[in-house]
């Protein structure tokens, strides 16, 4: 166990902040997309490729904000 590498130098507190917010950002706008897109896709006046999309994104979002704040 002695021969495992030790882990890099840490992001700044203030570098992982801004990260933090970037993702809450756009994964917030990318929520609002989906949700809407949605609507108009139920309503037949767009396709549901785009709120489909905007939602995987801001799952991902989710996730890797999750993982920034969790550290």
């Amino acid at each position: 166990m002695s021969d495992l590498a030790p882990r890099g130098p840490r992001m700044p507190r203030s570098q992982r902040e801004q990260r933090a917010y970037r993702l809450v950002v756009v994964g917030g706008t990318a929520g609002a997309v989906a949700v809407v897109g949605f609507v108009l896709a139920i309503a037949g006046a767009i396709g549901a490729a785009i709120p489909l999309i905007a939602a995987i994104v801001a799952v991902v979002c989710l996730l890797l904000f999750r993982t920034a704040v969790s550290r």
